[in-house]
């Protein structure tokens, strides 16, 4: 009989640091989508905030407390991470596990948004890509979730399937800025 064990999309690649970079997967976690009903943002935005004292956020921003995530994901949805949805809130959205189809990880270190401005159309100088903001953009050749964590701390996530592609890529990246001192 075969024995099948569970791994995480990024198992045996990370983590990983070249120079003063680092790039380490996160732990895998509940994410569900939501996309409100036609007309029901308000009540899921109070649901949210009752539930995780989070509101719906605004485009290309995020929001998190007690380890609890909600992301702007694209028009009209969110990606709440973190937690399992609150049933209630399916009489405000549609609510979609997406759990296992992404791949999430960090990369930190000084000289952080150089590694992804080689990879990415976005600025995302701190004065700019200011903490807690988000944007769905091209990562290479990938559609990608980009999040500011911090003054030199960003979480990348792509599909699943991209993964051992997406850390390739920021390796490369991260090695090119090594290389430049």
């Amino acid at each position: 009989m075969v024995e099948l064990s569970a791994k995480t999309p990024c198992a045996d690649l990370l983590p990983l640091t070249v120079g003063a970079l680092t790039l380490s997967e996160v732990a895998p976690t509940v994410m569900t989508t939501l996309s409100p009903y036609e007309g029901c943002r308000d009540a899921l935005s109070a649901a949210l905030e009752a539930r995780y004292g989070l509101r719906w956020p605004k485009p290309n921003r995020s929001t998190a407390k007690a380890g609890v995530r909600l992301l702007w994901f694209g028009r009209d949805m969110a990606l709440l991470s973190g937690a399992a949805p609150d049933r209630a809130l399916s009489d405000h959205a549609a609510l979609v596990d997406q759990s296992d189809g992404w791949a999430a990880v960090q990369l930190s270190g000084a000289r952080a948004e150089d590694a992804l401005a080689r990879l990415c159309p976005v600025d995302l100088r701190p004065s700019v890509f200011k903490r807690g903001h988000t944007a769905r953009c091209d990562l290479r050749h990938m559609m990608a979730s980009i999040t500011r964590l911090g003054p030199a701390s960003f979480q990348i996530m792509v599909f699943r399937s991209m993964a051992e592609t997406l850390v390739e890529d920021v390796k490369t990246a991260m090695e090119a800025v090594a290389a430049r001192g």
